[in-house]
């Protein structure tokens, strides 16, 4: 089966082709009216997740011998989803959980979504979805210092030498948002780490590289983790 996954983002689209369960190719591209020449091809299935824009432009320009399945609430999925208000349930995050329980069975995992937002998210060895957090990514905490306030400058750069202590102002808000995020996650993966054995934890999205080296334990980066997520689902449904 060749098929294809579509992930439409806050600030990109994401795409992965798969032969059978093989990734064999993925890109981004930044508007569903840019949609990359290798997607025009034919494929057997398709499936489509949205946290954006409407994904009816990219369906209808797809061809798809077999079904287009669009991720929604109703779609039914290979792990239990104990979400409280399913229909609100970013596709993203679910994705991401699927991909993680597929990848790492019978473990449980927290994985963070690092980008426009940070997300995270816990399913448990059984395969049931708890949900997680939604917080600004680094980038949101930049712009909103800056925007709210009358006086501090807007931060554009995300370095790595970055101080704990800030001696100029510059240097106090990247202490602030940088070290700041960094050690929201290192206390979310203590906190999940004392309530669950064995944890797994992932990283994924356009932010993984700077926390990779900043987290505590044993990290996995795998930055395909939704577009995996999305074909487990749609191999679940055709």
């Amino acid at each position: 089966m060749r098929s294809v996954a579509i992930d439409i983002g806050n600030t990109s689209i994401k795409y992965g082709i798969f032969e059978d369960d093989a990734l064999v190719k993925q890109g981004f591209f930044a508007s569903t009216e840019q949609l990359p020449s290798i997607l025009l091809q034919q494929f057997d299935h398709a499936i489509v997740a949205s946290v954006a824009e409407s994904s009816l432009n990219i369906k209808s320009r797809l061809d798809v011998a077999g079904s287009i399945l669009e991720l929604s609430a109703q779609t039914a999925l290979p792990v239990s989803n104990l979400y409280k208000t399913p229909q609100t349930l970013g596709a993203d995050r679910i994705a991401g959980a699927v991909g993680a329980n597929y990848l790492h069975p019978r473990h449980n995992c927290l994985i963070f979504d690092v980008g426009t937002c940070i997300t995270h998210d816990f399913i448990d060895s059984l395969g049931n979805y708890h949900g997680g957090g939604i917080s600004p990514g680094l980038n949101m905490k930049f712009r909103a210092l800056h925007t709210f306030t009358e006086r501090l400058p807007l931060v554009q750069q995300i370095t790595h030498d970055f101080p704990l202590t800030g001696q100029t102002t510059l240097e106090s808000i990247q202490s602030g948002v940088l070290a700041g995020t960094v050690a929201e996650l290192n206390g979310f993966i203590q906190a999940y780490a004392e309530k669950a054995a064995d944890l797994v934890v992932i990283l994924c999205g356009g932010d993984a590289g700077f926390f990779e080296s900043k987290l505590k334990g044993r990290i996995f980066v795998i930055p395909e983790l939704v577009l995996i997520g999305l074909h487990r689902i749609l191999a679940h449904n055709v």
